[in-house]
């Protein structure tokens, strides 16, 4: 059966309503969070009992509800899996909370929920320490972005800065090595097979970082791409600057 070309709305703005978190891997990672604040759990009975069979659901109110008011209530692209779960947003960290600073990703005024997500459940693969965003033109947490980083919001800490250029001084500071991407830049990435912490700097699509961003990183580097296209969605390039930047180092 084709999918409804006109899907329902949500019923709430998932910009200043409630937070819901749907999907089965990102429901559980947020059940398993201690920290995480939990309101209620809609679930099918299948969904339900998808999530019993992955773990404990604790102490949280559970009504028991259908696809299609899942719908309703979610718009009809929210791939929600039979479960839906209200929630506090998750406790951003500052910089000061995470004592082992080996690896982070820095993220420059990225806006776009579903890139950020992604970012976060590349940054979670990687073993990234935190992940950085600015506290304007950053996201807010919504499902949207907790689908797309499938259960990552509850993995890696997510700290949130008011001035990220004193952030990537703070970085310095403790050790790190900033790199900056530009699909512009004069050198490649190379392959890092040292022990120096490294903090990745990634800026938005279109705009890319701004120039006192460029100027506090300690390099400027671009993604060699032998292709025709020169750049990448900025979850994608995240995710090749990851590997490229890690895979000659030992743990």
């Amino acid at each position: 059966m084709s999918r409804n070309k006109f899907p329902p709305k949500p019923k709430y703005d998932p910009d200043t309503g409630p937070v819901y978190l749907y999907g089965l891997h990102t429901v559980r990672a947020a059940l398993d969070n201690p920290h995480r604040v939990k309101k209620a759990l809609l679930a099918t009975p299948n969904g339900l009992n998808r999530l019993k069979d992955s773990g404990e659901i604790g102490k949280v109110k559970v009504t028991e509800t259908n696809p299609k008011e899942l719908d309703r209530l979610l718009g009809g692209e929210a791939v929600h899996q039979g479960v839906a779960l209200e929630v506090d947003p998750v406790s951003r960290f500052g910089l000061n909370d995470i004592s082992r600073l080996k690896l982070v990703v820095v993220l420059d005024q990225l806006t776009d929920p579903h890139n950020v997500g992604a970012i976060l459940r590349t940054a979670c693969a990687f073993g990234a320490d935190a992940v950085i965003t600015t506290a304007r033109h950053s996201p807010r947490e919504t499902g949207v972005m907790a689908k797309a980083a499938s259960g990552a919001l509850d993995l890696v800490p997510m700290i949130e800065v008011r001035n990220l250029a004193d952030t990537l001084e703070k970085l310095k500071e403790r050790g790190m090595l900033v790199l900056g991407f530009d699909s512009e830049a004069e050198a490649p990435l190379r392959p890092r097979n040292d022990s120096v912490p490294l903090a990745l700097v990634l800026g938005a699509e279109g705009k890319g970082l701004r120039q006192r961003t460029r100027e506090l990183c300690d390099e400027m580097v671009r993604l060699d791409m032998p292709g025709p296209i020169k750049s990448l969605n900025v979850s994608n390039a995240a995710a090749i600057a990851l590997f490229a930047a890690t895979a000659g180092r030992g743990a």
